[in-house]
């Protein structure tokens, strides 16, 4: 099976991860920090906001399955896009949201998505589009959290998971 990556910063990586785990097509995904400037940060010092990463997840998937154009579409409806390094409660710079890519190619599907989400919009989008610099997976206590704690916080709402699970890229 063919697959792909990309890396999705959505604020708090638990709820994230877990919103892109019931996507059909994606095949795994892996809570970490991106684009910072230490080497092999710690959960600890990316809380002080002083690394420059922000929490991240990174989705592996089949594009035969599911495309880049629908995993970027289901992005943006997990996140408030105008709003700069805070999602939820939560506030920072770890928190900031972006779309960080591995391949190139990708990038004309991101600036499309992007430029129609932004129609949606009377603010300018906060949403970061670089090419990914540097990922840290993050501790294991950080990987499926939500699963492993199912009363964990989370910032996304219940419906947001059900809806991702009901979603089907063949109905777009």
């Amino acid at each position: 099976m063919t697959t792909k990556d990309i890396y999705l910063a959505g604020g708090c990586f638990w709820g994230a991860q877990h919103y892109f785990k019931q996507i059909e097509g994606v095949v795994s995904t892996e809570v970490g920090f991106a684009n910072g400037h230490t080497e092999n940060p710690t959960y600890k010092e990316v809380y002080t906001d002083e690394t420059g990463y922000a929490e991240t997840v990174h989705v592996r998937y089949a594009p035969d399955v599911v495309s880049l154009d629908f995993l970027l579409r289901m992005f943006f409806k997990a996140i408030d896009p105008t709003s700069l390094n805070k999602q939820g409660h939560d506030e920072g710079t770890r928190y900031r949201t972006g779309i960080y890519y591995t391949d190139d190619t990708d990038l004309p599907v991101i600036n499309s998505v992007y430029d129609e989400e932004q129609q949606h919009h009377d603010k300018p989008l906060m949403v970061e589009r670089q090419p990914l610099e540097r990922f840290y997976t993050a501790e294991q206590y950080h990987q499926d959290y939500l699963e492993k704690n199912p009363d964990g916080y989370c910032h996304l709402p219940l419906e947001l998971f059900e809806f991702a699970r009901q979603a089907s890229h063949k109905k777009h």
